[in-house]
């Protein structure tokens, strides 16, 4: 094994990357590409100030992030792929627009510099416990230099044949390339963090604003005191305001579709079809030999697991009840979540929850490829003299260490933690949760061989081998049909808005608006995945009416309601943003005109029906008043030492309702100045990661974007 699966087994943080999302070449398992791939198969996705993006590369990014999100866990269904697209294609507008700041600046990474990252003084955190031996503590540079500089002779060299090959190749082309582009991420914006400054007299300035307190009694009328349909906003008001804040409401390329909906999930009639399907396959399940053999002539959802899950693990419907039967029971059929299944106990034994165990390994297959590269006799052969080694007084841990072929265990003396049943593979597990607590033994598995200690085994309580019989409820194809009949004959006689109005309330149908679709989207809001059904609507004219469309157990009829372009927002998209914020205007002018002639707060609650509220001890720096909310407006005023002593202030419309103030004191508490130059620094900090946040979404609105990505989808 090589250094690329040390990393890949200690170093999390690759997976990701520690400036967003990155190093993910340095992470990558061959896998099947996901089943998106769809319209066309070159060209550029889309380009930033010049730089393309073409079709390939695109692809292979994605394919590359969703193997690893898979060797994570994680289910790559249509939402995660739709996120990951969005993830490759952030990436690639980050990198395009950071790389010509690079070369304005003249900024690289020399060698010397790579070098020191890797196997130098200041050598990445996770490469440097890679190499750190488990016994001393202590790093050694020269076992990283001596696996790097094997890996380099692999690829220079061309041995596609060597095992390690694909790793050499992943890691001068997709890690190394990643760690020079982490570094000239780090370079640059430590540049201009670096640029910020935050004099003496600033910090002086926030001690004292933040030291502020005001007490203050006051009258609130809220908005909603006057009905919003007095309140009237024409088209006029909508369209002047627009124009005044017009860098404020922009907007992407998006459509709004409304739909109808005839469903075409599994009826009762179904249900009790498939119950009886399952019942009559009971006494056959009940009584079988070959469990196996039933399961994968009849078909299940549920796997045969060939192990033990203890108690506090069973999970599914019927977990309590099949804890209290005895060997050889069946149950069910019983309804557990879409599946009727039948759960018969195979056997059940006293076993531990979880265990810990160490080993050394020697593989017989390349554990990223699972290529074949030992033959048995010879593994064999090694595994019993590493025994007989142990046997004679070497140490377990240091035998690991130099010795075994898992080199995620191998730094860690070859321990493997605690896990729990059915973690393992099934002849490791066996002999882990079987045997006896320092019981060692040579183990074959698919990996090769194996020399195990049971370091430990926690909590025995009886565990149970069940088989499952189940069977999902799917819809009949009479109710599927059903359903599409519908669908479809809606579809034909709706073809206009009028038409499809109409029909919807002669049938007694639910328009369910869809609002913002996005030319890349996979999904549309409340309804589910359809790529499909996106392409229409981005080719469909404003009215048209859809086709019948699948999406999961529905069919769907959409009319296209709303197409926004790129660029300043339409006043008809804008109105529902902007009227509430004119509609409080208004309200604000009325309530104040109501109360402009009242000289103390008295009269204003007498003329509004409100009361007179205190509020003491509000800060300067927390702009919020008890019992009402954040207010940053009021505060403001309640600060303004003018007012100290008026009776009354001037109305002021804030984000609720609109409050009149009597400032009662405005002073300032004991407060802890603490070092300046400290709080300077800290100031500082802050401001600079402001900067760093701040810098690629400036760069990003600032460059000449094309997204293509749509015609790809």
């Amino acid at each position: 094994m090589s250094i690329i699966q040390q990393i890949r087994d200690k170093a999390a943080w690759l997976v990701f990357g520690l400036i967003g999302v990155s190093l993910i070449g340095f992470l990558l398992m061959d896998s099947s590409v996901g089943n998106s791939r769809l319209a066309a198969s070159s060209g550029s996705v889309g380009s930033v100030n010049g730089e393309e993006f073409d079709y390939s590369n695109f692809e292979k990014q994605i394919s590359e992030r969703e193997d690893q999100y898979k060797s994570q866990g994680y289910p790559v269904n249509d939402m995660m792929q739709q996120n990951i697209r969005e993830e490759v294609w952030k990436q690639f507008k980050e990198d395009a627009v950071l790389k010509a700041e690079y070369q304005k600046l003249g900024l690289d990474v020399s060698d010397k510099e790579l070098n020191d990252m890797l196997v130098g003084p200041n050598a990445l955190p996770e490469i440097k416990r890679a190499f750190t031996d488990p016994n001393t503590g202590v790093f050694d540079p020269q076992q990283a230099a001596a696996r790097i500089n094997q890996l380099r002779t692999i690829y220079k060299g061309n041995r596609k044949t060597d095992q390690n090959y694909a790793m050499a190749q992943n890691f001068f082309e997709q890690a190394l390339p990643q760690f020079v582009k982490m570094r000239l991420k780090d370079k640059y914006l430590s540049i201009l963090a670096k640029s910020s400054y935050i004099p003496k007299w600033m910090v002086e300035k926030a001690n004292a604003d933040n030291s502020l307190v005001s007490s203050i009694s006051y009258v609130n009328v809220p908005y909603q005191t006057i009905p919003d349909s007095l309140i009237r906003i024409s088209d006029g008001e909508i369209e002047s305001y627009l124009d005044k804040h017009l860098d404020q409401y922009q907007q992407e390329d998006s459509r709004s579709v409304r739909y109808v909906v005839f469903n075409a999930a599994p009826t009762a009639a179904d249900s009790n079809a498939l119950k009886q399907q399952v019942t009559n396959l009971k006494q056959e399940f009940s009584t079988t030999a070959d469990v196996e053999g039933f399961l994968a002539r009849n078909g299940t959802e549920i796997n045969y697991h060939d192990g033990y899950t203890p108690k506090s693990r069973l999970t599914g419907a019927r977990k309590d009840s099949l804890s209290m039967l005895p060997k050889g029971s069946v149950i069910g059929p019983y309804l557990d979540g879409p599946n009727y299944v039948i759960a018969r106990i195979m056997d059940i034994k006293t076993l531990p929850d979880s265990a810990r165990a160490r080993h050394i390994l020697v593989a017989t297959v390349n554990l990223k490829t699972n290529q074949p590269t030992l033959d048995d006799s010879t593994a064999k052969k090694k595994i019993d003299s590493i025994k007989n080694l142990i046997d004679k007084g070497a140490r377990f841990d240091s035998v690991a260490y130099h010795l075994s072929d898992d080199e995620g265990t191998r730094i860690k003396g070859g321990d493997l933690g605690y896990f729990a049943p059915g973690q393992m593979v099934k002849e490791f597990g066996d002999f882990v949760f079987s045997g006896k607590v320092g019981e060692r033994k040579i183990v074959k598995t698919q990996f090769g061989y194996h020399y195990i200690e049971i370091e430990d085994q926690k909590n025995f309580e009886p565990a149970y081998k069940i088989a499952y019989f189940a069977r999902k409820i799917e819809p009949s194809t009479e109710t599927d049909d059903n359903a599409s009949g519908l669908a479809s004959q809606f579809a034909g006689e709706s073809r206009s808005q009028a038409a499809f109005d109409e029909n919807v309330k002669k049938a007694n149908l639910q328009k369910i608006p869809a609002q913002d679709i996005h030319p890349t989207d996979f999904t549309i809001p409340g309804l589910g995945s359809s790529r499909s059904l996106v392409r229409w609507i981005f080719d469909a004219k404003l009215g048209e009416v859809s086709e019948s469309f699948s999406v999961g157990d529905k069919y769907v009829v959409a009319i296209l309601t709303e197409i926004n372009k790129k660029g300043d927002m339409t006043e008809a998209k804008a109105r529902p943003i902007i009227e509430p914020i004119l509609r409080n205007q208004k309200k604000a002018e009325q309530i104040s005109q109501k109360i402009a002639s009242a000289t103390s707060l008295e009269a204003v609650a007498a003329a509004t029906g409100r009361t007179v509220a205190k509020a003491d001890s509000l800060l300067f720096s927390s702009p919020y008043i008890p019992n009402v909310g954040p207010e940053p407006k009021v505060v403001g005023y309640a600060f303004d030492k003018q007012l100290v002593g008026k009776a009354v202030s001037q109305p002021v419309g804030g984000n609720e309702g609109v409050f009149v103030l009597k400032i009662r004191e405005v002073g300032a508490k004991a407060s802890y100045n603490g070092d300046i130059e400290q709080i300077r620094q800290s100031m500082l900090q802050t401001q600079e990661s402001i900067i760093q946040r701040a810098a690629v979404d400036a760069l990003e609105k600032t460059a000449k974007v094309k997204d293509n990505r749509a015609k790809f989808l």
